[in-house]
C-alpha cells in the first residue's frame, strides 16, 4: 500500500556495536538501504515512527518516502527488521528500495472472516493452513490483507489458493493446490475432556545484528 509518509533518515558516518548502542539510547535505530540496482548505504531513523509502519494496517508492505539529508527522496518498503528477544524493541531495519513500475513480490497476510456451519453446528474444528499468501504486482496494487469468507463452509470442506477471487493486478504465487483453511471433525484427543499439560514455551530471538 503507497501511503503519504515521508521517513527522515541520517547518514550514518560510523558503524559497529557501539554506535549502534549510542544510536539507540537515543531512541534511533541503525538500518540499511539498499536495492535499485544502487549502493548500499547506512543510516539512522527514529526508532517510534519506523514500529508506526511496522504495527500499521499494511505493515511491512507500508510503501513511504526515505528522505536523506542532501539527497532525493527514496521509495522504500521495510524489508527486514529485528526484534530484540528481551525487550521486545526495535533494534535494526533494512529499507528496500522500489520502482512503482516494477512488480513487487512480497507476502500478504490471510483475514479470516465469518463463522463456519460446519463449526457452529457441526462441531468440527476450523484449520488455519496459511496465514499469509504470496503475490507479485505493482506497488499501487498491494494489498493490506487477503480476506477469506469461510461462512460456507461444512464439515470437511475447505478453501484452496485456486478457490480465491482477487484482483487481475495481483498474481498469487502460492501453489494452486494449497489449502488455506478447512473445517475438520475433532480427533478423540480434542474431544477428550482430560485436561492436557501445557507444553513449555522456549523464547526464540535474533540477536541484534552489528551495524
Amino acid at each position: 500500500m503507497i501511503s503519504d509518509i515521508t521517513l527522515e533518515a541520517t547518514l550514518r558516518k560510523r558503524t559497529g556495536s557501539a554506535e549502534s548502542r549510542r544510536l539507540r539510547s537515543e531512541g534511533l535505530i541503525p538500518a540499511i538501504v539498499y536495492g535499485d540496482k544502487k549502493d548500499p548505504v547506512a543510516v539512522s531513523v527514529n526508532t517510534k515512527q519506523v514500529t508506526m509502519i511496522l504495527r500499521s494496517e499494511s505493515g511491512h508492505n507500508t510503501i513511504f518516502k526515505l528522505q536523506t539529508p542532501g539527497q532525493d527522496p527514496s521509495t522504500v518498503r521495510i524489508k527486514e527488521w529485528e526484534i530484540h528477544p528481551v525487550t521486545g524493541k526495535l533494534t535494526h531495519a533494512d529499507f528496500y528500495r522500489i520502482s512503482l513500475t516494477e512488480k513487487q513480490r512480497l507476502s500478504v497476510p490471510i483475514h479470516v472472516v465469518g463463522e463456519a456451519p460446519g463449526v457452529k453446528t457441526g462441531g468440527g474444528i476450523l484449520e488455519t493452513h496459511l496465514r499469509e499468501l504470496e503475490v507479485e504486482c505493482l506497488p499501487a496494487d498491494i494489498p493490506e490483507r487477503i480476506t477469506i469468507d469461510v461462512s460456507q463452509l461444512n464439515l470437511g470442506a475447505h478453501i484452496m489458493v485456486k478457490d480465491l477471487k482477487i484482483s487481475e493486478a495481483v498474481r498469487l504465487m502460492n501453489s494452486a493446490e494449497q489449502v488455506i483453511v478447512a473445517v475438520s471433525s475433532p480427533t478423540e484427543e480434542t474431544a477428550s475432556t482430560e485436561p492436557v499439560a501445557e507444553p513449555e514455551v522456549i523464547k526464540k530471538g535474533k540477536e541484534d545484528k552489528q551495524a
